[in-house]
């Protein structure tokens, strides 16, 4: 029998090498630890796949809880409660991710002292999961700068001091790239000042030309009532959507920064404002009986520069496929001295109650096509018929049978091929977030059930 050997490449036969020399890799360790200076002891020789768990208990950190060991993908470091919310860390230090530090999980701590919580530029792939933040410092109290971090199934809650809950940023000259942000319950923001209290900013105005590619999605926002903005961005390429808002004062705003989608959001008594260029606003239900639902944003400059801080004009901005409901000026215009310039809206309900519905300001450049109106006057060219809205059991209104919306979508708007539903729609289009099925699963607002510590 003649054999054959292939000649193994340099790369492979350091591969080779290497696992002939370390041996099979060591069994992963699950360590539990009943003080601070013995999980500072089991954090320093932590491998990848080990499990430190911190035992039941209220503790005081007179020092910083340093992670400086990684883990893989497949095998992360965990530090954990022992029991979700149990384990309590008090006092003015907490744990801090040493520059990086990739592939840890911090999970299932309730943490109520006065050291803000930081994942530095550098430390990369890390996951804040299952914690309960209500600490007593001002300022941010969870700023994320590394890249590909995951912030889930958290609880931010109970504050009056300016600052924010979640402050995503990066390094000076670029923003973290590819945060996560999802299935987090923030609660009862009640600042009582006019500026500084979001439960989201991401970014900040010299960052905004910088794009982040974060995804904001399947959070809940209750009380957020700490800024007139309960999920601010200020940075470029980003994806808010699938978030519920309700009884707060603060919208879904674009501050600062192009190209981001807002999409699939249900808010009760909030609404969506933005500044910018080239967004998509699309598939989102919005009911503010206060009035402005979807707001253009004022101009004060024909397009900001990279550290600008002031209002940037809407630019090419879609708004389409959107149930809008409100009194009046339900899709509204703030002015300024730079209108918006080549936006859309199209494909949306608007239902009001009285007065004018739609009220942007003259000079805007604004391409209507498709719009059904309700309840007032249009403001705009539209077909202003009622819609024929039923309201289900979650207090959404939707298309019943019949409906002038069905099948009457105009123009083309691939950003909304999906309904609020997240089902894909057919055929022609049905005007507004809800695409008509006669039967199927329908999206109910999030509860506090879908979010924090003890959500699936």
């Amino acid at each position: 029998m003649r054999r054959f050997f292939v000649p193994l490449t340099a790369a492979a036969a350091a591969t080779l090498a290497a696992a002939v020399l370390s041996g099979p890799p060591a069994e992963a360790a699950q360590v539990r630890v009943t003080s601070l200076s013995a999980l500072q002891s089991a954090l320093d020789k932590a491998n990848p796949g080990d499990t430190i768990a911190l035992a039941d208990g209220s503790y005081s950190a007179g020092s910083t809880l340093t992670i400086k060991r990684s883990g893989t993908t497949s095998a992360p470091v965990t530090v954990t409660a022992e029991h979700t919310g149990k384990a309590t860390i008090t006092g003015s230090k907490t744990f801090s991710f040493a520059s990086g530090v990739s592939n840890v999980v911090l999970r299932g701590f309730k943490f109520s002292g006065g050291a803000a919580l930081s994942v530095p530029a550098g430390a990369s792939h890390n996951r804040l999961s299952r914690n309960d933040f209500q600490l007593t410092t001002d300022g941010n109290w969870v700023t994320v700068n590394g890249d590909d971090t995951e912030v889930d199934r958290n609880v931010f809650q109970n504050r009056t001091s300016q600052g924010v809950f979640l402050q995503i940023l990066g390094p000076s000259d670029a923003m973290a790239q590819r945060v996560h942000v999802h299935h987090n319950y923030f609660y009862n923001h009640q600042f009582a000042g006019s500026n500084g209290g979001e439960s989201i900013r991401l970014g900040l105005s010299n960052h905004q030309s910088y794009p982040a590619h974060a995804v904001l999605e399947n959070n809940l926002f209750e009380k957020a009532d700490g800024d007139s903005e309960t999920i601010s961005v200020k940075s470029s390429d980003n994806v808010v959507r699938y978030n519920t808002i309700r009884d707060s004062r603060g919208y879904i705003v674009l501050r600062h920064g192009n190209r981001s989608v807002v999409e699939g959001n249900v808010l009760f008594g909030s609404g969506i404002r933005f500044h910018g260029n080239d967004h998509k606003i699309v598939d989102n239900y919005v009911a503010n009986s206060g009035g402005r639902a979807i707001v253009f944003g004022s101009g004060d400059e024909a397009d900001s520069g990279p550290t600008s801080k002031l209002h940037d004009r809407p630019d090419r901005v879609t708004v389409a496929y959107n149930t809008v409901l409100g009194s009046n000026s339900v899709i509204d215009g703030d002015g300024g001295d730079f209108k918006p310039k080549d936006c859309v809206v199209a494909d949306n309900i608007v239902k009001g109650t009285s007065g004018t519905l739609v009220t942007l300001p003259s000079g805007s450049t604004v391409k209507y096509e498709g719009n059904i109106t309700s309840g007032g006057t249009a403001g705009i060219p539209s077909r202003n018929v009622d819609p024929k809205l039923v309201k289900d059991a979650a207090g959404l209104y939707r298309l019943a049978s019949g409906s002038p919306a069905i099948d009457a979508g105009v123009g083309s708007y691939p950003s909304a091929a999906k309904d609020f539903d997240l089902q894909a729609r057919t055929g022609a289009f049905d005007v507004g977030a809800d695409e008509y099925f006669a039967s199927g699963t329908t999206r109910v607002p999030l509860t506090k059930a879908d979010v924090g510590p003890a959500a699936p």
